[in-house]
């Protein structure tokens, strides 16, 4: 799991980040198993991020997955509540 370049306040979260986005970093109650999530990334409440019962490679706009293991992009948005 990469950082990232600048830390959010309260403040700029409603102005700098897209609409309905999460706030950069990783929410409440996420599973992250066997995945690489690039820096700037925002991944929401309750997800899961797994490549189990998945093919090897797959190219989706959200994510790829490449010889079994799920990759978030640099400055990626994951919505809450979603399992990959």
């Amino acid at each position: 799991m990469m950082g990232a370049d600048f830390y959010e306040t309260e403040e700029p979260i409603g102005t700098n980040s897209p609409a309905d986005a999460p706030p950069i970093g990783v929410g409440r109650n996420t599973r992250i198993k066997n995945a690489i999530i690039d820096k700037n990334a925002r991944i929401g409440d309750n997800c899961i991020i797994a490549p189990e019962g998945k093919p090897e490679d797959v190219d989706h706009e959200r994510y790829y997955i490449r010889d079994g293991i799920v990759i978030i992009r640099k400055n990626g948005i994951v919505p809450h509540g979603t399992v990959i």
